[in-house]
């Protein structure tokens, strides 16, 4: 086991997961803070910016990151790779944000948020810093440089995490009491408040491009065409892939304010309803983070893997894993929402939490199709990606269709569960056709079938004390690891 891949690819996502986790958690003190200091309306705002944010960070990299890993494995001139990938995408970056600074009046009035441009302003400039550092961020992903990934990550977060609580709880508090036009806080404006979050993005941003110059100071706008066009071939595709992706992710905040009925929920305006759907949706970020610290170590891993004979044993084995972790993540946040939901400050947001089983289940079946999608990426087959997510994101519009005038935020909760599940479901058979890997599909049914009765029988039949709900978890988890040490051999004999 001391040189087995799987152990490798344990430890970098182990590496990846940790920073990801301390990350996110001081990422998540924003959520507390948040509904804290804004009304549910207000951080429905903060909701939905960010999902348009989300789409429009797909179109800025489109695709060029997984073709990055792509031709540096195919390539011998990988330089001349880096270098031509990141002028595209610098170029293209700086036209994009370009057009919305020149529309952002247009834009801010379509969102019926009118003199409030700046914030449109800001974002672009995000989009052009995410997208330009994502490059060497990826550069840093295929030469295992995870700690360094991770710290850089880390200092961004803590940065961003101090700009809020400088902006939105330091000066207001200090201005109130100065009660001074020569306030010294010259950046601070009272009247602002939504405003902040998105400008201290911006600051937090800026930070990357000193810490990344070692990964910069090879690169030259150079752009070889020949090579830019077969990539430009390879990677479109999954630009549709992440567009349809994100649409299946993030679209159900957006269409929450244009598809729910007036008065669905008494007292509650429809940003308000998006502000706590969206804060109740971050408890699923338990496991997003696993997924985003497994994809960040798995993608490089696949690629380099794809080629030795052992290989679908071996991606089967991190399925496997992958799915006992995840399920773990799954039932412990389910089981505890009665504790968890403390960390939402404002009573008003509790009653989204019957949300979270829902989110959490969908967004594991969301780890198992980044999973089960090795075969198209690595065979270079990425229409059929492209295909899968447009299907997917077919069935997130006609679910939050059907169930949101029905439901409400849990209807996109149950439309996004039925996405993911189709998408691995569909990404398994086409895959099985094309780059044949022996999954353990009953032992992933038996697995996920029996956390999820446990849930229901724990949380939605029975209000079962707090220490049996622990008694359910502990014992779950010791019948995983029971059969987990019985399939170590055979890990040991593919490592």
């Amino acid at each position: 086991m001391q040189n087995s891949p799987i152990k490798k690819l344990f430890t970098e996502t182990l590496t990846y997961g940790f920073s990801s986790l301390l990350g996110r958690f001081l990422n998540y003190l924003l959520v507390p803070f948040y509904t804290a200091v804004f009304s549910a309306s207000s951080y429905g705002m903060v909701t939905e910016l960010y999902a348009y944010l989300a789409f429009l960070s797909i179109l800025y990299t489109y695709g060029m990151e997984t073709g990055y890993f792509y031709f540096s494995e195919k390539s011998n001139e990988k330089s001349g790779v880096f270098q031509t990938i990141l002028t595209s995408v610098f170029f293209t970056g700086i036209l994009f944000s370009l057009l919305i600074c020149l529309f952002a009046g247009n834009i801010s009035a379509l969102l019926s948020y009118q003199g409030r441009e700046n914030i449109i302003y800001w974002i672009a400039f995000i989009l052009f810093t995410d997208a330009f550092t994502a490059i060497p961020f990826a550069k840093l992903r295929r030469e295992n440089k995870t700690k360094k990934f991770a710290t850089l990550k880390l200092i961004n977060i803590g940065l961003n995490l101090f700009l809020n609580f400088f902006f939105l709880y330091l000066c207001p508090k200090m201005y109130v009491q100065n009660a001074d036009p020569s306030f010294p806080f010259t950046l601070y404006n009272p009247d602002w408040n939504v405003e902040y979050v998105f400008l201290s993005n911006l600051l937090a941003n800026l930070i990357y491009i000193p810490l990344l110059l070692p990964q910069l100071k090879e690169f030259r706008l150079k752009l070889d065409v020949k090579l830019w066009r077969e990539i430009m071939t390879y990677s479109l595709p999954m630009l549709i892939v992440g567009i349809a992706g994100m649409v299946n992710e993030v679209l159900d905040r957006i269409l929450l304010r244009f598809w729910l009925p007036e008065n669905f929920y008494p007292g509650l305006d429809k940003l308000g309803t998006v502000g706590i759907y969206g804060a109740c949706y971050k408890f699923s970020i338990f496991m997003t983070l696993g997924i985003q610290a497994f994809r960040f170590a798995a993608e490089p891993f696949f690629f380099s893997k794809a080629k030795e004979k052992n290989s679908p044993v071996l991606f089967a084995n991190v399925m496997d894993w992958f799915i006992s972790i995840g399920t773990l993540i799954f039932l412990f946040i389910s089981l505890n929402l009665d504790s968890l939901k403390l960390l939402l400050l404002r009573t008003e947001y509790h009653q989204g939490l019957q949300v979270v089983p829902i989110l959490l289940l969908a967004n594991l079946f969301l780890g198992i199709y980044y999973n089960l999608s090795v075969w198209y990426k690595v065979t270079g087959k990425t229409r059929y990606g492209m295909w899968i997510s447009l299907l997917g994101a077919l069935v997130t519009l006609i679910g939050n269709f059907a169930l949101i005038p029905v439901l409400g935020y849990k209807g996109s909760a149950i439309a996004t569960l039925i996405c993911y599940v189709g998408i691995a479901t569909l990404c398994y058979l086409w895959g099985a056709r094309f780059f044949p890997v022996p999954y353990k599909i009953k032992n992933a049914f038996y697995t996920i079938g029996s956390a999820v009765v446990l849930v229901i029988l724990a949380d939605w039949i029975f209000i079962f004390p707090v220490w049996i709900n622990e008694l359910i978890f502990v014992g779950y988890l010791a019948v995983i690891f029971l059969v987990k040490r019985n399939k170590i051999n055979l890990t040991k004999q593919i490592g």
